[in-house]
């Protein structure tokens, strides 16, 4: 993926050091984006093997609207151990913020639930928003949402084409370019793909839009070995055609096909 070799090189030839709240300290820059059209491939990295066994289960874990790692330690996924309390507990972090807001009535607002009714039925609606930024709780979670917020858009079929298309823009306001970003490519590529199949349009671009896209100094010769490695052909996600509603995935309907990655590269992760 040139693109996200393109953001390891901006942040090493142009990032400004500084200080920051894991101690470990940073060089970034402020103010990026890159696209991925999904028709292309998808945009799973090559140039180092990404675990994607983490990726499907953090977003089933989401879409649950859980917060509590019980469930992603269960199929074996140990991402969010370091946040989490003795109980396990994160506080209302993504899960509760997308499927669980508190509404001003008391009632919980499932934003994913509006999402999906809204690009069905009010599709060139310009407010296909989910939040994960509420301001009244962001202290009382375990780790602020570093991907804040996205946005939905609907394209109209051209000549010749025989579904709308479906885009999806992220803005994330914190971004360990190393480790969290391939993830976050991803992991946000696949919702665009499980919410075009459940809404009936064509998966189109992702478009990741940073605010603070920085390397750990730890992470700099790991970066500089990734971007001495030549990208491979992207895979293809192949979903199971008979999931009709965004809760109606499971691990199992996911197939990476063609992905044939570089090895892994360690990094130590800071929290």
């Amino acid at each position: 993926m040139k693109q996200y070799l393109a953001l390891l090189e901006d942040v090493l030839t142009n990032g400004a050091g500084r200080e920051d709240r894991t101690g470990t300290g940073t060089i970034g820059v402020f103010g990026r984006q890159s696209r991925y059209d999904l028709r292309d491939g998808f945009p799973c990295l090559t140039t180092k093997k990404l675990h994607l066994r983490s990726i499907i289960y953090e977003l089933l874990w989401f879409l649950k609207g859980e917060t509590n790692i019980k469930f992603l330690k269960d199929n074996g996924v140990s991402i969010w151990d370091e946040w989490a309390d003795e109980n396990g507990d994160l506080g209302p972090v993504y899960g509760a913020q997308w499927r669980c807001w508190p509404g001003n009535d008391g009632k919980p607002i499932d934003q994913i639930a509006r999402l999906v009714d809204g690009l069905k039925h009010n599709p060139w609606s310009r407010r296909h928003i989910v939040s994960a930024w509420n301001v009244a709780l962001v202290d009382d979670m375990a780790l602020p949402p570093c991907h804040s917020l996205f946005q939905f858009c609907v394209i109209p079929a051209q000549p010749g084409e025989e579904k709308h298309g479906l885009s999806l823009q992220l803005y994330q306001r914190s971004a360990d370019l190393f480790l969290g970003v391939p993830f976050n490519i991803a992991s946000y590529a696949l919702l665009l793909l499980m919410t075009a199949q459940v809404c009936g349009y064509e998966a189109r671009e992702f478009i990741h839009t940073f605010g603070d896209l920085h390397l750990y100094r730890n992470h700099l010769d790991q970066a500089r070995e990734q971007l001495s490695r030549t990208p491979r052909p992207l895979p293809v996600m192949k979903l199971n055609p008979e999931v009709k509603t965004i809760d109606g995935f499971h691990y199992e309907d996911f197939e990476l096909v063609g992905y044939d990655p570089l090895p892994h590269i360690k990094a130590p992760i800071s929290v």
